[in-house]
């Protein structure tokens, strides 16, 4: 059964960190749409340069652009056993189009971290970004450990912007826990501990929940 796992949580939560660590260690990949859209954004493409100003401001890239990125990425050959998704769905118009896209492609399991707003905004102000593969860090660094190339500061991670994030977050993105929230499939786990204890925490929920899914096709066998 292929492993299919969406990491739901605001901005700061480190579903990107742990999105990552669970797909290298599983072996399958990690599909992040922000990923993807500050790759175009360096580009310079037109769509780049539409995606960057939104994020810019802290607000979301549309519904539409969003899901043929992922509709587009799903079809390639190496996340036909399985992927983590990391920054989608975002609203509940792209969980319900992801469900269109995953039928007959094995169930999700979503998984929400969960962070108190006044971390998130201490984590976000003192978080780094690499200008040359994009990859986050912590200050005070200054040279990115993966590549070598310079941090900074993340435009949207001034202060005013992450507060905003953190507003529309709450308004378009936290609904996504009520459209999920009934799914024996989804779980909630606290983001303020350790990483590592994060990562433990995931990888135990969603081996429960595999195994569950596990027994319960096995249960609708021929003549159930």
């Amino acid at each position: 059964m292929a492993l299919n796992l969406i990491v739901l949580g605001p901005p700061g939560a480190g579903k990107g960190t742990q999105a990552e660590r669970f797909a290298r260690s599983r072996g399958i990949p990690k599909i992040s749409t922000g990923d993807i859209l500050r790759s175009a954004a360096q580009e310079g493409t037109e769509v780049g340069q539409r995606a960057k100003a939104v994020m810019d401001r802290g607000e979301l890239v549309g519904d539409d652009v969003m899901i043929e990125i992922v509709r587009n990425r799903l079809d390639r050959s190496d996340a036909q056993s399985g992927f983590v998704l990391d920054g989608f769905p975002r609203t509940v118009a792209q969980a319900a189009a992801l469900d269109r896209i995953m039928k007959g492609r094995g169930p999700l399991i979503v998984i929400n971290i969960v962070v108190p707003e006044a971390e998130l905004v201490r984590r976000l102000g003192a978080r780094m970004v690499c200008d040359a593969c994009g990859a986050n860090a912590a200050g005070p660094e200054t040279t990115c450990r993966r590549c070598g190339g310079r941090l900074t500061q993340r435009k949207d991670d001034d202060e005013a912007v992450v507060r905003e994030r953190l507003r529309v977050y709450q308004r378009d993105t936290q609904p996504l826990v009520d459209y999920y929230r009934t799914r024996p499939t989804f779980r909630a786990l606290d983001g303020a501990q350790s990483p590592d204890r994060v990562a433990a925490a995931l990888a135990s929920a969603v081996d429960q929940m595999g195994s569950a899914l596990v027994g319960h096709l096995s249960g609708q066998g021929p003549g159930r």
